[in-house]
């Protein structure tokens, strides 16, 4: 009994304890690409919004804002760039991209970085994906010549014509997709401007029954149904520069009634003032998680941005203070807490963003903090 004993405690002392497995989801903005004619009219030196990013100071001598990138203004659209990125990532714990992705003018817009970058890339077998479609407004607001001047370019609404080539086409063209993310089988596709999209389909009902049609038509290509996912606002002012007021604290049933199964921020912006220390920020997110988790019934999956400040568009901007890696991690740590704490539902968290270097919230490394927003993930998510 004794030599028994004594081997099963050998036996655990040698045993390594097994580190929980989470989906840690970075938003990456598709504007830094080179083989996209319809980026020119916005930046004309074929580098997309690096365009932005690279004469910052040229536009604004002496500003305090003067980023870098160390791995230099890459093509994203290159699959051997994106095949860098993909390994850089899941090495530091970020294994699902959240692809912005628009349609405008009856046509996808930014799409090569995921098609020709992306899906392209020789390790893509590493990495999830899934769609965020910003149905939003497109002013000026991507072109610093013009971008204090209001203008309307491209409306993101549109009518149920419109809507069902677009789901019939993402369905086919990604939802197939063996890397395509899916919760409970279901494909997730997140909508970021829902006021926007039952504008253009005319109405609640006529959403309602747009979104049950679109659901439909994921179970007849195979999948158990379509995981809609909510972009949560509350009433605030988008610094992005685009559509502005959104409806606060949507009610229950309503929400219930439109078909969204799941919920996740895009932005801190969105809903608390950002200008301010990152720790207090965080306050006020634990309190909106709290308010959320109260006040509705769909999946919520915490949402921690990096950081705002998006003085290269605009040249002046609330800026989050103090967004240090450290902190930074602590705000990981405390949406890993809020995921153990949710036992039955996906382990997913959500970052803004990969590269949304023109809003300064982003995990590539830079010239102030290296690698450090990416260690940070790797820290809290991989327990290395």
């Amino acid at each position: 009994m004794q030599l028994i004993s004594s081997i099963d405690i050998s036996a655990q002392k040698n045993v390594k304890t097994v580190q929980k497995e989470y989906d840690v989801a970075a938003f990456l903005y598709p504007a830094y690409a080179s083989d996209d004619p319809r980026l020119l009219p916005f930046w004309p030196k074929g580098i997309g919004e690096w365009e932005t990013v690279a004469n910052m100071q040229e536009r604004n001598p002496g500003h305090y804002w003067n980023r870098k990138p160390l791995w230099g203004y890459i093509n994203e659209a290159d699959p051997s760039v994106m095949s860098m990125e993909i390994e850089a990532a899941t090495k530091h714990g970020v294994d699902v991209f959240i692809f912005d992705w628009y349609w405008y003018d009856n046509r996808p817009f930014m799409e090569t970085t995921l098609n020709n970058g992306f899906l392209k890339a020789d390790n893509v077998g590493k990495m999830k994906f899934y769609l965020m479609w910003a149905n939003h407004d497109v002013g000026n607001t991507w072109d610093t010549r013009i971008s204090h001047e209001p203008n309307i370019i491209w409306e993101g609404k549109v009518d149920r014509q419109e809507f069902e080539k677009i789901c019939k086409r993402n369905i086919e063209k990604y939802f197939k997709h063996p890397q395509y993310y899916k919760i409970d089988g279901k494909p997730v596709f997140m909508i970021y401007d829902i006021p926007q999209l039952i504008s253009g389909l005319g109405g609640v009902e006529e959403t309602v029954s747009a979104l049950k049609w679109f659901n439909d038509e994921t179970k007849k290509a195979g999948f158990p149904g379509v995981d809609l996912q909510l972009t949560m606002w509350s009433i605030n002012l988008n610094h992005s520069g685009f559509d502005g007021s959104k409806t606060e604290n949507p009610e229950r049933e309503f929400v219930k009634k439109l078909g969204f199964t799941s919920a996740t921020h895009y932005q801190f912006v969105h809903f608390t003032n950002v200008d301010q220390d990152y720790l207090a920020i965080m306050e006020a997110v634990k309190k909106e998680w709290a308010r959320i988790d109260a006040n509705f019934d769909f999946k919520y999956y915490p949402h921690v941005s990096v950081g705002w400040d998006n003085s290269p568009r605009l040249g002046s901007s609330a800026v989050v203070k103090n967004n240090t890696p450290e902190n930074f991690q602590k705000a990981l740590q405390m949406a890993k807490e809020y995921v153990d704490s949710h036992p039955d539902q996906a382990p997913l968290i959500t970052i803004n963003s990969w590269n949304e270097w023109t809003e300064t919230s982003y995990l590539q490394p830079c010239n102030i903090f290296g690698y450090g927003y990416l260690e940070a993930v790797k820290k809290v998510f991989k327990g290395e």
